[in-house]
């Protein structure tokens, strides 16, 4: 299944690990997902590993472990590639910050892996949280 996937996941895997990590972690052994975001997700994350550093208590360099380890898993799609879809997505998405990840939604017509509630609040893609996600990994028959 093809998911693009929302900062807010991959802020949730770096600070709190948690279920979002648990969902890396599973889909590394056994593929259920595809992951995608659009190329500016990991500047955008680098940008705040101090602080996410200060609020984990870890040091940076187990973080960049981390996400080294998210890296190789989510495919990083250039903007050229769903700037087509931007203007329809900026009217679909409930946060303009979200944009981009609706627009590559659209263009992949897939769904979007965020724990942003807000981000439901709209019919044109399918948002699942990190809860719906788990479930799906351990549903032996959801494809």
């Amino acid at each position: 299944m093809l998911l693009v996937i929302d900062a807010n996941v991959v802020f949730a895997t770096l600070v709190a690990g948690g279920g979002t990590l648990k969902v890396f972690v599973s889909n590394k052994i056994l593929g259920k997902f595809r992951f995608v975001a659009p190329e500016y997700l990991f500047i955008e994350i680098s940008k705040h590993l101090t602080e996410i550093s200060e609020k984990t208590r870890l040091p940076k360099e187990e973080l960049e472990i981390v996400l080294r380890f998210l890296e190789e898993q989510i495919e990083i799609i250039p903007f050229e590639e769903f700037e087509d879809k931007y203007n329809e997505a900026v009217n679909i998405s409930p946060d303009i910050n979200d944009v981009p990840y609706f627009a590559l939604a659209l263009k992949l017509n897939c769904a979007i892996w965020s724990n942003d509630k807000k981000l439901k609040k709209q019919n044109a893609v399918e948002v699942y949280t990190t809860q719906e996600i788990m479930e799906m990994v351990s549903d032996k028959t959801h494809s």
